[in-house]
């Protein structure tokens, strides 16, 4: 892997170089995993001038969440573990006589910003922007592979779940088991706060589990997702409690399950972030439920839960294969509750099969 993360670093050398940086110094964790392979918690990473050096405030434990950093790179844990690692890096940069040093602002507070200038009062100081955001949207196989395997162990841990008694457990109880269960099967640990809702709270997105217990009748809504690796993928999915649905959550389901496929089957490289998102939300306003949707219907996975693209009505971009996405439509009753599907896909070329679905837990509405 350690050619990988050379090539990473020369994409973003090319680029920088291009715009006019003698170096860069990237700061967002998801991006320094990204072209450093690993790294421990609050490492940067200094692309040179000279050699790239990963600067750290500890000395890496070996914990496999944190990944293990390329061999290729120098590391360098900073005598005082209070230190700041960005600082360090301007003061390597400066005292290497780079005049110019691209960061990413987006990721920095204005006081480590002016704390890298009073350092290198020297060291120009410009901006990377989400030039490496923009290097992740497209996956290698080695990436899919990963989240391919974080959506078999999220499969497992739902599927444990929907064998087991659930009327009378709560929101909270039934969360924090989905969560042992992805850790058991081989996770990382969770790739965000499992969401379980219950009768009224159903439907809604990133609902904070509470005491309120399972009851029959219930729509229960779960969402979750296992981080492997640093990747993480994501699966929504809803059902009824008891033996017989009642004929208001037949309809509701069907609704969100017919724009849930309306969505994956838009996933096509070539398609506009907006279409896809509007290829779903169309039935789900046609039906009158305009007002209870979330602001997009899906965005990108990777090294985080959530990033571009973002499937959105006013989202910019079109999709390129191996990109992965969520698709989650949902609706929400107040005072009911409601149903959302989600899963993880990767887009994927027709001539290839079209969109791969990583999540295959079925999206039949079962009644437990």
């Amino acid at each position: 892997m350690s050619e990988v993360y050379a090539v990473r670093r020369g994409l973003l050398r090319h680029r920088y170089a291009a715009a006019g940086s003698a170096a860069a110094l990237v700061s967002r964790p998801a991006n320094v995993r990204y072209l450093a392979g690993g790294a421990p918690p609050g490492a940067v990473l200094l692309l040179g001038p000279g050699e790239d050096v990963l600067l750290s405030p500890r000395a890496p434990t070996g914990d496999p969440a944190h990944g293990r950093p390329d061999e290729q790179l120098r590391l360098t844990v900073l005598s005082d573990p209070d230190g700041d690692p960005v600082v360090a890096a301007a003061d390597l940069a400066g005292g290497l006589h780079a005049e110019s040093l691209a960061v990413e602002e987006h990721d920095l507070t204005v006081a480590r910003h002016r704390a890298m200038g009073s350092v290198a009062p020297r060291l120009r100081l410009g901006d990377l922007g989400s030039t490496v955001e923009q290097l992740r949207l497209v996956k290698d196989e080695e990436e899919i592979a990963c989240l391919r395997i974080a959506a078999e162990i999220t499969d497992q841990a739902l599927g444990e779940l929907l064998e087991s008694i659930l009327v009378g457990r709560t929101e909270r109880h039934l969360a924090l088991e989905l969560e042992r269960r992805l850790v058991d099967h081989g996770a990382d640990g969770p790739a965000f706060a499992t969401s379980v809702g219950t009768g009224p709270h159903s439907g809604l997105g990133r609902h904070r589990p509470t005491d309120r217990r399972v009851e029959e009748g219930d729509f229960l809504s779960v969402c979750l997702g296992a981080n492997y690796r640093g990747y993480r993928c994501e699966i929504g999915r809803t059902f009824v409690i008891g033996t017989s649905p009642a004929d208001w959550q037949i309809e509701l389901y069907d609704l969100v399950f017919a724009a849930q496929r309306a969505g994956r089957e838009a996933l096509v490289p070539g398609a506009a972030y907006r279409d896809v998102d509007r290829a779903a939300r169309h039935l789900l306003d046609s039906a009158g439920y305009t007002e209870g949707l979330q602001p997009s219907t899906g965005h990108g996975v990777g090294l985080e839960i959530d990033e571009d693209p973002q499937l959105a009505p006013t989202a910019m971009g079109k999709l390129d294969a191996c990109v992965p996405v969520t698709v989650e439509p949902g609706v929400h009753l107040p005072g009911r509750g409601g149903v959302r599907i989600d899963d993880t896909l990767v887009v994927r070329p027709e001539a290839d099969g079209g969109p791969e679905l990583l999540t295959i837990t079925t999206k039949e509405l079962l009644a437990l």
